[in-house]
């Protein structure tokens, strides 16, 4: 699999004298990398590999694995915390809410998300100095059907390291993001998403997100405060959260036809072959029309 390495666990990253500094003196890790995990058995062990090379402060948050996920985690001396699944907001703010006070820094993975060695690369380098940074972007491949996706904006951009105390995930149903106090920092290399379920698996997972950004576009409340910004900027996730707003100003189904034309074709997403046009239809058409769908079922008379 391109640019996803397995590579021998390190106790520690190298770190310069002023981060480890750092770090004594608040009598904390440096780093902790917060992983989700749901009957993850296929790819957790790499994604667990790869973290252990940036920190071995590593915090496993499972929601009722049968898989043998859990198995994996022990065998690789990490200990496991249980709780019942709601939504990632959920989840993710309570794992800050949990471990935060135990690292200077957190690093959020899913189970499916792997760093190649450019990110680790990344990632010690930014803990050893990170100025006045408190946050960090990256770049998420996506995987379908066992192959990575380099068209069609499968490509996304999320913020998952960041100094503990300066960000939290915004409260969605669906499509959620960590919200910062500064803007985030994009770092190279890559989050590979590895996806590495059956179809039917993946399309039952898309289901159930439909059900939620359906609920999302018909939520009455007023939103939490802070929220991703939808406007042009620098920020990769600003953009595509003021897209997405003018997607749903577009009409119902119409609009996911558009969308489905515009990455297959316009975005190149029929240069990653079989696999770019079937994610195009499932991800895009299909998807976004369940959506459309769910949200029409909802307003039905």
């Amino acid at each position: 699999m391109d640019e996803v390495q397995d590579r021998t666990i390190v106790d520690r990253p190298a770190l310069a004298a002023g981060g480890a500094a750092a770090a004594n003196e608040c009598d904390r890790h440096l780093l902790a990398v917060i992983v989700l995990t749901f009957n993850s058995a296929g790819v957790i062990e790499k994604t667990l590999r790869a973290a252990l090379q940036v920190s071995r402060a590593i915090y496993i948050v499972d929601s009722g694995s049968t898989d043998g996920t859990l198995d994996i985690v022990s065998g690789l001396d990490l200990r496991p915390v249980h709780r019942p699944f709601k939504n990632y907001a959920d989840q993710r703010n309570w794992a800050i809410d949990t471990f935060g006070h135990r690292a200077l820094w957190q690093l959020h993975l899913d189970a499916d998300e792997v760093l190649d060695a450019r990110a680790i690369a990344e990632i010690r380098r930014v803990l050893a100095d990170p100025g006045d940074a408190t946050g960090f972007i990256f770049k998420r491949r996506t995987y379908f059907l066992g192959r990575p996706l380099r068209f069609g904006g499968a490509a996304n951009f999320h913020l998952r390291l960041f100094r503990s105390g300066t960000a939290r995930c915004e409260d969605r149903l669906y499509d959620q993001h960590f919200v910062a106090d500064r803007p985030g920092v994009r770092l190279s290399g890559l989050l590979h998403d590895l996806n590495v379920g059956s179809l039917t698996e993946w399309t039952a997972r898309h289901n159930r997100w439909a059900e939620l950004e359906a609920a999302e576009l018909l939520r009455s409340d007023e939103p939490a405060a802070r929220q991703i910004d939808a406007r042009l900027s620098a920020d990769p996730r600003e953009r595509r959260r003021l897209y997405k707003r003018f997607y749903y100003r577009a009409p119902p189904l119409l609009r996911a036809m558009l969308l489905f034309a515009y990455r297959y074709v316009g975005q190149g997403g029929f240069l990653d072959g079989r696999a770019g046009f079937l994610y195009a239809f499932f991800q895009v058409l299909w998807f976004r029309m369940l959506v459309d769908a769910k949200v029409q079922e909802v307003q039905a008379p």
